[in-house]
């Protein structure tokens, strides 16, 4: 997914026209930090690339694995750079593109544990986290493939849960955190209803810093 110009904590892309989701397009510097060992690895799509998870933390290990428009299918093509240096720990979250393309909870969810259980195999010392999918906001009417698409992501939200649990993978339930009375993302944390500006940057860092820093 494309971004909307992200203040303090956040990157700077450019929104599709027409209202469409964005479509596989490869952020410039994706691949500039190397993996090793020592590695902390947010792997995902626009939403984690928006992040400056170093900066967030504090820290100097974080490598931001997230690619604009990836869906599932598309982190799994280029998932063995990540699992091929060992990694400290991942953060993973995706899921939104793949439900703009109009895909079942169910197809959405399996794709997603599928990643789940290659990481595991591939790099079994990994701590690896799974993070809830985030809220959206069609308010602002910026992305036609996610309209009435809100409770496919609630959907989703709850399938992955007991399938990482039954894994031994650490769930994180970050939806909550970002919804209005309506269960919409909130709209002043969002410019276009799906990115986040820096104070939504400072939400995600409160919930994710205890695994981050343990």
């Amino acid at each position: 997914m494309s971004l909307i110009a992200l203040a303090g904590a956040c990157a700077t892309a450019v929104t599709p026209a027409g209202g469409e989701m964005p479509r596989g397009e490869t952020t410039p510097d994706a691949m500039k930090d190397s993996i090793t060992q020592e590695s902390i690895v947010f792997l995902g799509n626009s939403l984690t690339y928006g992040g400056k998870w170093n900066e967030l933390f504090g820290i100097t290990n974080a490598v931001n694995r997230g690619i604009v428009g990836n869906t599932a299918a598309d982190i799994d093509a280029r998932l063995a750079e990540v699992t091929a240096g060992k990694p400290h720990k991942i953060f993973l979250m995706c899921g939104v593109n793949d439900v703009s393309h109009d895909l079942t909870a169910d197809s959405v969810a399996r794709a997603v544990i599928g990643l789940v259980d290659r990481i595991r195999r591939e790099t079994p010392d990994t701590e690896l986290f799974l993070q809830s999918l985030l809220p959206i906001n069609n308010s602002f009417g910026r992305y036609k493939r996610v309209v009435g698409k809100e409770q496919t992501i609630r959907d989703i939200n709850a399938l992955l849960e007991p399938m990482a649990r039954e894994r031994g993978v650490e769930w994180i339930m970050l939806y909550p955190y970002f919804c209005d009375e309506n269960q919409n993302l909130r709209a002043d944390i969002t410019t276009d209803g799906l990115h986040l500006t820096a104070p939504g940057y400072e939400i995600w860092r409160e919930h994710l810093e205890p695994y981050v820093k343990r």
